[in-house]
Parts: structure tokens; sequence; C-alpha cells
């Protein structure tokens, strides 16, 4: 399966905003967008010169949103346009239905839980068979669950460093509203499909719409 192998800092300081790609090292000084002011790679700041402080077309907004919201969640392009397709045939506004689609796959909702500290990590637990769906294996990372889903840690993997240390982290951060989280068991419920005003605040799901529609 193809996936992106190049440096995850690099995309963020691409689209000049966090996508929360390194798990803890963003919420540090070490994150790139601190250390280097948000300038996109490239000598000199991605070599835009005076250029950098033009007003960019509607076009290229349009194409940098969904470039930002693509990496966010680590899917790649030909994945996204099939997400956006289903949204497109989903009953409801379709930038709203693509970020709840986004939002409800199997390594997004692990990254949610808390059982990972990013959503590279969530597919990796997911793909190594760490992570169970209503008590059964699923190594699907982008498998779409819906309400009364319950994921959960299998049992042979709840003393795994990573495993403890992200949930230990995730405690004090607070978990999405409809998600309901169990500590003992380690395990979580889906409860609700997440309403916009749950979902990302720094994305414009309209610009992403304008774009598979031009």
């Amino acid at each position: 399966m193809a996936r992106y192998t190049g440096p995850s800092c690099k995309q963020c300081r691409r689209e000049s905003v966090k996508l929360f790609l390194k798990g803890d090292r963003c919420f540090t000084p070490k994150c790139a967008i601190e250390r280097r002011s948000g300038t996109p790679p490239g000598a000199a700041g991605g070599g835009r010169g005076p250029r950098g402080r033009q007003r960019i077309s509607e076009y290229a907004a349009q194409l940098r949103e969904k470039q930002k919201v693509r990496r966010m969640y680590g899917v790649l392009e030909r994945q996204f346009r099939r997400h956006f397709a289903l949204a497109v045939r989903t009953p409801g506004m379709t930038g709203e239905n693509l970020l709840r689609i986004l939002e409800t796959r199997l390594d997004n909702v692990v990254f949610r839980t808390g059982m990972a500290t990013s959503r590279k990590q969530a597919r990796q637990l997911v793909n190594h068979g760490h992570i169970r769906v209503n008590g059964r294996k699923l190594g699907i990372a982008s498998a779409n669950l819906k309400i009364g889903d319950i994921v959960s840690v299998r049992p042979q993997s709840t003393n795994l460093d990573v495993i403890r240390n992200s949930l230990e982290r995730s405690e004090s951060m607070g978990t999405p509203a409809w998600l309901s989280i169990d500590a003992g068991t380690r395990t979580a419920k889906i409860v609700a499909l997440p309403e916009r005003d749950q979902l990302e605040t720094t994305i414009d799901e309209q610009l992403i719409v304008e774009f598979y529609s031009r």
C-alpha cells in the first residue's frame, strides 16, 4: 500500500500550520513550526521572495486547504477522492459529511481516544493487530466506524509502553463528546456522529468542495 515516507515536519511547514503529525513533539519547542516561524520548506522560506506577499489565487487557496486536510488525516489523493465521492452521495452538507467520514476512520478514532499520540502511530497500532473493534480484530485503518461500535486494545497489548503512555497523556487533554471512554477497560464507544462544532475548527471544508466541483 502506498504511503508518504518523507519528513512529517516538512508537511506542516508547507501548510504553515501544525498538523500534529509527530505526537508529543508537536507540543514542544522542537516543533518545526515553532523553530522556523512557519516558514515554508526550501531556500529562504520556500524561495518565494517578494512573491510570497502576493495574494494567492482562488484555486491555490482551495488546493492548499485540500492538501492541508489530506495531510492532517494522512490520506493519499486517491483515497481522499473516494471519501469525497462518498460525502457527495450522503444526505446533508458535503463538506461536513467529508469531515465526519475522516473523523470516523478507525485510525483517527484510535488517535482521538488517546491510545496513540498521532494518527500515524494509530495506523501502526491498527496494522499490527493491537486494536479490536466490537471485540474482533480489524486491521484496516481506513475502515469507517458507526454509532455503537466499540474500540478497544487487544488484551495482550494493554501493557505496551506506547499505549500506556499515550493513555496517561490523554487523561489531561480530554476526549471528543461523540466518544465515550472507559479508562478502566481501555475501551471507547462511538455514541454519536460528530457535529460540525465538534470537528476541526481550522478547516474550511467549503474550499475543498469548491476544489472538487471545478
